[in-house]
C-alpha cells in the first residue's frame, strides 16, 4: 500500500476556484479500481491551503492515477490558481487503528 499526500496553496483570490477544481477530482478518483482512499481538506487556520489524503493499493495503482487526464488537467490548472507547485509525498504505512 502506498500513502501520498500533496498541499496546494491557492493564490489570492482564487481559493474558490482552486477548491471547486480539487473537490471535482474525487468523482473521477473513485472509479481507480487501486484507490483505496482519497480525501481533501481545508486548513483550519488558512482557508487557501488544501490536502490530499491518497491511498493506493499498490505502485501500479499511483502510476495509473498519475497517468489519468483529469490529473493533468487539474495540474494544468496549478499555474494559475495556485502561489506554489503543490508539495507531494509518498509513504508507506506502518501502523493505524484500523489495522
Amino acid at each position: 500500500m502506498i500513502v501520498v499526500s500533496a498541499v496546494f496553496q491557492a493564490k489570492p483570490g482564487c481559493a474558490g476556484e482552486l477548491e471547486s477544481a480539487l473537490r471535482a477530482m474525487i468523482e473521477p478518483v473513485s472509479k481507480e479500481s487501486g484507490a483505496l482512499d482519497y480525501a481533501v481538506h481545508r486548513a483550519h487556520d488558512d482557508a487557501g491551503r488544501f490536502f490530499f489524503y491518497e491511498k493506493y493499493r499498490d505502485q501500479a495503482a499511483v502510476d495509473l492515477h498519475m497517468a489519468t487526464s483529469y490529473l493533468a488537467a487539474l495540474l494544468a490548472k496549478v499555474p494559475a490558481l495556485c502561489a506554489s507547485a503543490p508539495v507531494v509525498e509518498f509513504y508507506q504505512p506502518l501502523a493505524s487503528i484500523h489495522d
